[in-house]
Protein backbone atom coordinates (compact mmCIF):
# COMPACT_ATOMS: atom_id res chain seq x y z
CA UNK A 1 0.00 0.00 0.00
CA UNK A 2 1.35 3.42 -0.69
CA UNK A 3 -0.43 6.98 -0.19
CA UNK A 4 -1.03 9.30 -3.15
CA UNK A 5 -2.44 12.28 -1.51
CA UNK A 6 -4.77 12.00 0.96
CA UNK A 7 -5.88 7.87 -0.78
CA UNK A 8 -4.31 5.16 0.13
CA UNK A 9 -3.24 3.25 -3.09
CA UNK A 10 -2.59 -0.60 -4.28
CA UNK A 11 0.14 -0.67 -6.16
CA UNK A 12 0.21 -3.74 -8.91
CA UNK A 13 2.79 -5.55 -10.84
CA UNK A 14 3.17 -7.68 -12.86
CA UNK A 15 5.83 -10.46 -12.89
CA UNK A 16 8.20 -8.80 -15.48
CA UNK A 17 7.23 -5.26 -14.88
CA UNK A 18 5.33 -4.88 -18.57
CA UNK A 19 1.97 -4.38 -16.51
CA UNK A 20 1.33 -2.41 -13.63
CA UNK A 21 -2.00 -0.97 -11.96
CA UNK A 22 -3.37 0.88 -8.94
CA UNK A 23 -6.44 0.56 -7.12
CA UNK A 24 -7.86 2.47 -4.13
CA UNK A 25 -9.61 0.35 -2.09
CA UNK A 26 -11.15 3.39 0.10
CA UNK A 27 -12.86 4.68 -2.84
CA UNK A 28 -15.08 1.50 -4.26
CA UNK A 29 -12.36 -0.63 -4.79
CA UNK A 30 -11.87 1.94 -8.08
CA UNK A 31 -9.03 0.85 -10.76
CA UNK A 32 -7.44 3.95 -10.82
CA UNK A 33 -4.96 2.98 -13.32
CA UNK A 34 -3.46 0.44 -15.68
CA UNK A 35 0.42 1.16 -17.19
CA UNK A 36 1.58 -0.97 -20.58
CA UNK A 37 5.40 -0.42 -20.67
CA UNK A 38 4.98 2.87 -18.60
CA UNK A 39 1.93 4.28 -20.64
CA UNK A 40 -1.26 4.88 -19.32
CA UNK A 41 -4.24 2.55 -21.69
CA UNK A 42 -7.19 3.74 -18.56
CA UNK A 43 -8.74 7.35 -19.27
CA UNK A 44 -10.07 9.42 -16.28
CA UNK A 45 -12.55 11.46 -17.59
CA UNK A 46 -13.32 12.99 -13.79
CA UNK A 47 -11.25 13.31 -10.88
CA UNK A 48 -11.50 11.41 -8.11
CA UNK A 49 -12.48 13.63 -5.52
CA UNK A 50 -15.14 14.26 -8.65
CA UNK A 51 -16.06 10.65 -8.71
CA UNK A 52 -16.86 10.78 -4.91
CA UNK A 53 -18.63 13.66 -5.06
CA UNK A 54 -20.78 13.07 -7.96
CA UNK A 55 -20.83 9.33 -8.78
CA UNK A 56 -20.09 10.10 -12.24
CA UNK A 57 -17.40 6.99 -13.36
CA UNK A 58 -14.21 7.20 -14.28
CA UNK A 59 -10.97 4.81 -14.63
CA UNK A 60 -12.04 1.25 -14.01
CA UNK A 61 -15.27 1.87 -11.34
CA UNK A 62 -17.79 -0.49 -10.05
CA UNK A 63 -21.29 0.37 -10.54
CA UNK A 64 -23.61 -1.82 -7.57
CA UNK A 65 -25.84 -2.64 -7.06
CA UNK A 66 -26.94 -1.23 -10.50
CA UNK A 67 -24.96 -0.55 -13.12
CA UNK A 68 -26.32 1.87 -15.70
CA UNK A 69 -30.10 3.75 -14.83
CA UNK A 70 -33.09 2.48 -13.51
CA UNK A 71 -36.99 3.78 -15.24
CA UNK A 72 -38.30 5.18 -12.05
CA UNK A 73 -37.08 6.11 -8.18
CA UNK A 74 -39.43 3.32 -7.08
CA UNK A 75 -38.92 -0.44 -8.10
CA UNK A 76 -40.18 -3.46 -6.74
CA UNK A 77 -38.53 -6.91 -7.15
CA UNK A 78 -38.54 -9.80 -4.88
CA UNK A 79 -41.01 -9.01 -3.08
CA UNK A 80 -39.59 -5.55 -1.81
CA UNK A 81 -40.79 -2.34 -2.82
CA UNK A 82 -38.22 0.33 -2.55
CA UNK A 83 -38.75 4.21 -2.98
CA UNK A 84 -35.08 5.71 -3.30
CA UNK A 85 -34.79 8.93 -1.65
CA UNK A 86 -32.85 10.93 -4.01
CA UNK A 87 -31.54 13.80 -1.52
CA UNK A 88 -29.02 10.94 0.02
CA UNK A 89 -25.65 11.26 -0.78
CA UNK A 90 -24.65 8.02 -2.65
CA UNK A 91 -28.00 8.38 -4.83
CA UNK A 92 -26.60 10.43 -8.26
CA UNK A 93 -29.19 10.73 -11.39
CA UNK A 94 -28.75 11.92 -14.73
CA UNK A 95 -29.97 14.63 -16.68
CA UNK A 96 -33.65 13.20 -16.64
CA UNK A 97 -33.41 12.82 -12.56
CA UNK A 98 -33.33 8.64 -13.07
CA UNK A 99 -31.23 6.65 -10.78
CA UNK A 100 -28.18 5.93 -12.22
CA UNK A 101 -24.83 4.09 -11.52
CA UNK A 102 -25.61 2.41 -7.99
CA UNK A 103 -25.22 3.58 -4.53
CA UNK A 104 -21.29 2.57 -3.96
CA UNK A 105 -19.43 4.91 -6.06
CA UNK A 106 -16.38 5.85 -4.11
CA UNK A 107 -18.05 4.39 -0.71
CA UNK A 108 -15.15 4.26 1.91
CA UNK A 109 -16.58 0.86 3.09
CA UNK A 110 -14.19 -1.53 1.29
CA UNK A 111 -12.10 -3.72 3.69
CA UNK A 112 -8.61 -5.26 2.28
CA UNK A 113 -8.23 -8.48 2.55
CA UNK A 114 -5.25 -9.36 0.82
CA UNK A 115 -2.67 -7.07 -1.06
CA UNK A 116 0.33 -8.98 -2.34
CA UNK A 117 2.41 -7.41 -5.70
CA UNK A 118 0.13 -8.86 -8.55
CA UNK A 119 -2.75 -9.70 -6.85
CA UNK A 120 -5.82 -7.92 -3.95
CA UNK A 121 -8.70 -8.79 -3.07
CA UNK A 122 -11.30 -6.04 -1.04
CA UNK A 123 -14.73 -7.00 0.95
CA UNK A 124 -17.33 -5.15 1.27
CA UNK A 125 -20.06 -5.99 3.96
CA UNK A 126 -23.09 -4.39 2.12
CA UNK A 127 -26.19 -4.98 5.21
CA UNK A 128 -23.32 -3.55 7.78
CA UNK A 129 -24.71 0.07 5.70
CA UNK A 130 -27.78 1.54 6.44
CA UNK A 131 -27.21 3.83 3.67
CA UNK A 132 -26.54 1.15 1.48
CA UNK A 133 -29.35 -0.97 2.87
CA UNK A 134 -31.54 1.81 2.25
CA UNK A 135 -31.69 2.17 -1.11
CA UNK A 136 -31.30 -1.84 -1.93
CA UNK A 137 -32.75 -3.44 0.95
CA UNK A 138 -30.86 -7.07 -0.02
CA UNK A 139 -28.50 -8.47 2.66
CA UNK A 140 -25.35 -9.57 0.84
CA UNK A 141 -21.15 -9.15 1.02
CA UNK A 142 -19.57 -7.99 -1.96
CA UNK A 143 -15.75 -9.23 -2.86
CA UNK A 144 -13.87 -7.80 -5.56
CA UNK A 145 -10.19 -9.22 -6.50
CA UNK A 146 -7.99 -8.17 -9.24
CA UNK A 147 -4.81 -10.17 -10.33
CA UNK A 148 -2.37 -8.66 -13.30
CA UNK A 149 0.03 -10.79 -15.14
CA UNK A 150 2.66 -10.32 -17.99
CA UNK A 151 -0.14 -9.59 -20.38
CA UNK A 152 -3.45 -8.93 -18.56
CA UNK A 153 -5.36 -7.36 -15.40
CA UNK A 154 -8.73 -10.20 -14.20
CA UNK A 155 -11.37 -8.28 -12.46
CA UNK A 156 -13.16 -11.06 -10.53
CA UNK A 157 -16.71 -10.06 -8.40
CA UNK A 158 -18.66 -12.52 -6.08
CA UNK A 159 -21.73 -11.40 -4.57
CA UNK A 160 -23.06 -14.03 -1.20
CA UNK A 161 -26.19 -13.19 -0.21
CA UNK A 162 -25.81 -12.80 3.76
CA UNK A 163 -30.09 -12.88 4.51
CA UNK A 164 -32.86 -14.98 3.92
CA UNK A 165 -33.78 -13.15 0.97
CA UNK A 166 -32.59 -14.19 -2.55
CA UNK A 167 -30.38 -11.06 -4.33
CA UNK A 168 -31.42 -8.90 -7.54
CA UNK A 169 -27.80 -9.32 -9.73
CA UNK A 170 -27.32 -6.14 -11.77
CA UNK A 171 -23.76 -5.00 -11.16
CA UNK A 172 -21.39 -4.14 -13.75
CA UNK A 173 -18.74 -1.85 -14.32
CA UNK A 174 -17.79 1.26 -16.32
CA UNK A 175 -13.60 0.69 -17.73
CA UNK A 176 -12.44 3.91 -20.24
CA UNK A 177 -10.01 3.09 -21.69
CA UNK A 178 -7.72 5.41 -23.87
CA UNK A 179 -5.04 4.35 -26.12
CA UNK A 180 -1.87 6.62 -25.73
CA UNK A 181 0.21 9.00 -28.45
CA UNK A 182 -2.73 8.07 -31.19
CA UNK A 183 -5.86 10.60 -32.08
CA UNK A 184 -9.35 9.01 -31.59
CA UNK A 185 -10.33 8.45 -35.16
CA UNK A 186 -7.33 6.47 -35.90
CA UNK A 187 -8.51 3.93 -32.91
CA UNK A 188 -9.48 0.43 -34.25
CA UNK A 189 -12.48 -0.98 -32.70
CA UNK A 190 -13.84 -4.83 -32.45
CA UNK A 191 -16.97 -5.31 -31.09
CA UNK A 192 -18.34 -8.93 -30.94
CA UNK A 193 -22.41 -7.78 -30.76
CA UNK A 194 -25.37 -8.88 -32.57
CA UNK A 195 -28.36 -7.44 -31.33
CA UNK A 196 -28.92 -4.07 -30.17
CA UNK A 197 -31.35 -2.99 -27.46
CA UNK A 198 -33.88 -0.19 -28.44
CA UNK A 199 -34.10 2.81 -26.21
CA UNK A 200 -36.62 5.58 -25.95
CA UNK A 201 -35.31 9.43 -25.84
CA UNK A 202 -34.43 8.84 -21.79
CA UNK A 203 -32.05 5.90 -22.75
CA UNK A 204 -34.54 3.26 -21.33
CA UNK A 205 -35.25 0.06 -23.36
CA UNK A 206 -38.53 0.14 -24.56
CA UNK A 207 -39.02 -3.87 -25.14
CA UNK A 208 -37.41 -4.62 -28.16
CA UNK A 209 -34.00 -5.46 -29.60
CA UNK A 210 -32.89 -5.52 -33.22
CA UNK A 211 -30.00 -7.06 -34.89
CA UNK A 212 -26.64 -5.44 -35.31
CA UNK A 213 -23.61 -5.96 -36.81
CA UNK A 214 -20.58 -3.73 -36.46
CA UNK A 215 -17.72 -4.40 -39.37
CA UNK A 216 -14.13 -3.74 -37.14
CA UNK A 217 -12.50 -0.24 -38.37
CA UNK A 218 -11.64 2.97 -37.08
CA UNK A 219 -13.65 5.12 -34.33
CA UNK A 220 -13.25 8.11 -36.29
CA UNK A 221 -16.31 10.12 -35.36
CA UNK A 222 -18.06 7.79 -34.36
CA UNK A 223 -20.75 8.64 -31.03
CA UNK A 224 -21.64 5.40 -29.43
CA UNK A 225 -23.68 5.16 -26.03
CA UNK A 226 -25.39 1.65 -27.23
CA UNK A 227 -26.84 -0.94 -24.97
CA UNK A 228 -26.13 -4.38 -26.44
CA UNK A 229 -28.23 -7.87 -25.15
CA UNK A 230 -26.61 -9.90 -28.20
CA UNK A 231 -22.86 -10.67 -27.68
CA UNK A 232 -20.70 -12.66 -29.90
CA UNK A 233 -18.74 -15.71 -28.78
CA UNK A 234 -15.83 -14.87 -27.75
CA UNK A 235 -17.18 -11.40 -26.20
CA UNK A 236 -14.04 -9.50 -26.77
CA UNK A 237 -13.70 -6.18 -27.15
CA UNK A 238 -10.86 -4.82 -28.80
CA UNK A 239 -8.94 -0.92 -29.16
CA UNK A 240 -6.06 -1.44 -30.92
CA UNK A 241 -3.47 1.37 -32.79
CA UNK A 242 -0.06 2.17 -33.26
CA UNK A 243 1.21 -1.45 -32.21
CA UNK A 244 -1.04 -1.74 -29.32
CA UNK A 245 -3.68 -3.79 -28.94
CA UNK A 246 -6.23 -3.68 -25.45
CA UNK A 247 -8.94 -5.94 -25.17
CA UNK A 248 -11.38 -6.48 -22.63
CA UNK A 249 -13.00 -10.20 -22.72
CA UNK A 250 -16.04 -11.15 -20.69
CA UNK A 251 -14.87 -14.65 -19.04
CA UNK A 252 -17.80 -15.58 -16.56
CA UNK A 253 -21.51 -14.24 -15.29
CA UNK A 254 -21.52 -11.01 -18.14
CA UNK A 255 -24.44 -11.25 -20.22
CA UNK A 256 -24.88 -7.69 -21.64
CA UNK A 257 -22.77 -4.67 -22.21
CA UNK A 258 -22.61 -0.86 -22.91
CA UNK A 259 -20.50 0.90 -24.91
CA UNK A 260 -20.16 4.45 -24.47
CA UNK A 261 -17.58 6.28 -26.65
CA UNK A 262 -19.24 9.99 -26.94
CA UNK A 263 -18.01 12.27 -30.28
CA UNK A 264 -15.10 14.26 -29.13
CA UNK A 265 -14.08 12.72 -26.20
CA UNK A 266 -10.65 10.19 -26.28
CA UNK A 267 -12.00 7.09 -24.61
CA UNK A 268 -13.80 4.66 -24.77
CA UNK A 269 -16.06 2.35 -22.77
CA UNK A 270 -16.52 -1.64 -23.16
CA UNK A 271 -19.20 -1.99 -20.04
CA UNK A 272 -19.56 -5.77 -18.81
CA UNK A 273 -23.17 -5.61 -16.80
CA UNK A 274 -24.99 -8.78 -15.59
CA UNK A 275 -28.49 -7.48 -15.79
CA UNK A 276 -30.22 -4.71 -18.65
CA UNK A 277 -30.90 -1.32 -17.89
CA UNK A 278 -33.52 -0.52 -15.88
CA UNK A 279 -33.24 -4.39 -14.70
CA UNK A 280 -35.71 -4.25 -11.81
CA UNK A 281 -38.48 -4.33 -14.31
CA UNK A 282 -36.94 -7.07 -16.41
CA UNK A 283 -37.50 -10.72 -16.03
CA UNK A 284 -33.62 -11.50 -17.22
CA UNK A 285 -32.56 -10.22 -14.44
CA UNK A 286 -30.73 -13.10 -12.33
CA UNK A 287 -31.26 -13.60 -8.44
CA UNK A 288 -29.05 -15.32 -6.18
CA UNK A 289 -30.43 -17.27 -3.82
CA UNK A 290 -29.33 -17.77 0.13
CA UNK A 291 -26.77 -20.19 0.68
CA UNK A 292 -25.39 -19.82 -3.16
CA UNK A 293 -22.78 -17.22 -4.42
CA UNK A 294 -22.88 -15.34 -7.67
CA UNK A 295 -19.25 -14.93 -9.43
CA UNK A 296 -18.84 -12.51 -12.43
CA UNK A 297 -15.35 -12.17 -14.53
CA UNK A 298 -13.88 -10.02 -16.82
CA UNK A 299 -10.21 -8.79 -18.02
CA UNK A 300 -8.30 -6.49 -19.77
CA UNK A 301 -5.24 -7.97 -21.96
CA UNK A 302 -2.66 -5.05 -23.45
CA UNK A 303 -0.52 -6.53 -26.32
Amino acid sequence: MTTTGTRRTAELRSPSGRLEATFIPGVGMLGWSLRHDGHEVVAHPVSVEDYVRTGEPTAIALLHPWANRLRSPEYEIAGRRVALDLDAPNVHTDPNGLPIHGLVAGSPHWELLEAEPARLRGRLDYAAHEELMAGFPFPHVLELGAELTDDRLEIATELTPTGDVPVPIAFGFHPYLRLPDLERERWRVELPVTSRMVLDERMLPIGRSEPVRIPPGPLGDADYDDAFDGLGDPPEFVLAGAGRRVTLRFLEGYRFAQVFAPRGRDFISFEPMTAPISPFESALTQLAAPGTSYHARFAISVR
